[in-house]
């Protein structure tokens, strides 16, 4: 990529410990935002709403990350980056232990809608983060690291809180997760360097974006198109599997687990092949992602059908996540922090309205209907990226194909 995110001769042992403090960070925010996932039924019933309701708490996260993360990136343009995800965290921690005690679920609510903003902020600028303190010819396997943070949130974050309910309470489990924030805040003081804002771009910049960039017009469409499907279906899958095949909580648990094992492999796999075709990459992670929804429905009752669902689900998942990132970042090499702000802003509000209408659909027409929404929308995001012709002479001012360009993240 063109632009310099590194920072002069950084140490490479200091900058390693750095990166994995940035990824740790990751983990805890990832984990704090898809937590209710798996724990949506004990949450309803303990604060006596419907499950649809209690998937609000992903929605007002994810609102909260997606519309702000723009504005705020812009705001702490000049502000060093280290003290800025220090704040980050230390919202973080305070708002799961306000999660942890609340009394009621409006508190809960509004308490998300807060950590929504630090979510969003941290998305916009860690993986910049983690490539400016490794030399630079490390760079862009800095910036995998850190999205492998994504895996083990998925494999190890999510299912753990699930246990941890499983074994104690909900609130136990948001309570320790307030005490692995503050060890994050620690570890990032105390491993990431000084770093001083690159690139500054103001608000209004930050949205001129898309006007003058076709290609990073479309990239939001698309990724709009598969975080709204796909979220919308996997909010909901505890009580998909629970109404559909009778599921125990060990065995939800089982799933979760599979599906973030296939979902690290999945991003291991695309780490190797978006690097010699980042569009076949995302177009066969998201047939994959189709075909995975469609044998989950099909399956019916049968855990066995559910299980291989599951696999085939993670693996598509971890394979089109990770294109989407480098789609987003190749179409717009120069201005980093900036593109991964609108990034933010159209994942995390799509992972809101999913799992809105999901909840909707839930509550209306019953729990199966999540699965056709996220197919549906999946196929909207595929059919888009099939129409879209980059690097075919049909390139305004700026765009080029993906493909002509190293992944940042691959």
């Amino acid at each position: 990529m063109s632009a310099q995110v590194h920072e002069s001769s950084p140490s490479a042992v200091k900058g390693w410990l750095g990166v994995a403090a940035i990824t740790a960070s990751l983990f805890v925010f990832l984990t704090t935002e898809l937590m209710p996932v798996g724990l949506l039924t004990p949450l309803s019933e303990d604060l006596d709403i419907s499950v649809g309701v209690a998937g609000l708490m992903v929605t007002a996260q994810g609102v909260a990350a997606g519309l702000g993360v723009p504005f705020i990136v812009a705001w702490t343009r000049r502000v060093n980056r280290r003290p800025l995800l220090t704040t980050l965290l230390a919202v973080l921690a305070v708002g799961n232990v306000i999660t942890a005690v609340s009394p009621n679920y409006a508190l809960i609510l509004a308490t998300r809608l807060c950590m929504g903003f630090a979510s969003g902020v941290f998305w916009a600028i860690g993986v910049s983060m983690a490539m400016r303190i490794v030399p630079e010819r490390q760079a862009n396997r800095a910036a995998a690291v850190v999205m492998s943070g994504i895996a083990i949130a998925t494999v190890v974050g999510i299912p753990l809180g699930t246990i941890i309910e499983a074994q104690t309470d909900w609130r136990t489990t948001f309570g320790i997760w307030a005490g692995l924030s503050v060890l994050v805040f620690i570890a990032v003081a105390a491993l990431v360097p000084s770093m001083p804002s690159q690139n500054a771009v103001s608000v209004r910049e930050v949205f001129q974006l898309p006007v003058r960039n076709g290609q990073l017009r479309t990239v939001l469409f698309i990724v709009v198109f598969f975080v709204l499907g796909h979220f919308g279906a996997y909010t909901f899958v505890r009580p998909y599997l629970e109404d559909t095949a009778d599921a125990s909580s060990g065995f939800i648990t089982t799933v979760l687990i599979i599906f973030g094992v296939g979902g690290a492999v999945g991003n291991f796999i695309a780490g190797h092949t978006v690097n010699k075709s980042l569009r076949g990459t995302f177009v066969i992670g998201l047939v994959g992602l189709l075909v995975a929804l469609l044998l989950l429905r099909a399956t019916g009752s049968g855990e066995t059908g559910a299980v291989i669902a599951l696999v085939l689900w993670g693996l598509s998942f971890g394979a089109v996540q990770l294109s989407q990132i480098n789609m987003t970042l190749a179409s717009a090499p120069d201005t980093f922090e900036a593109a991964m702000s609108l990034n933010t802003m159209a994942y995390n509000t799509c992972i809101a309205l999913g799992a809105l209408f999901g909840g909707l659909f839930v509550d209306h027409v019953g729990v199966t209907s999540v699965i056709w929404f996220g197919v549906v929308l999946a196929a909207a995001s595929l059919l888009l990226r099939l129409a879209t012709g980059w690097g075919k002479g049909n390139k305004t001012s700026g765009d080029v194909s993906e493909d002509d360009l190293a992944p940042t993240a691959g």
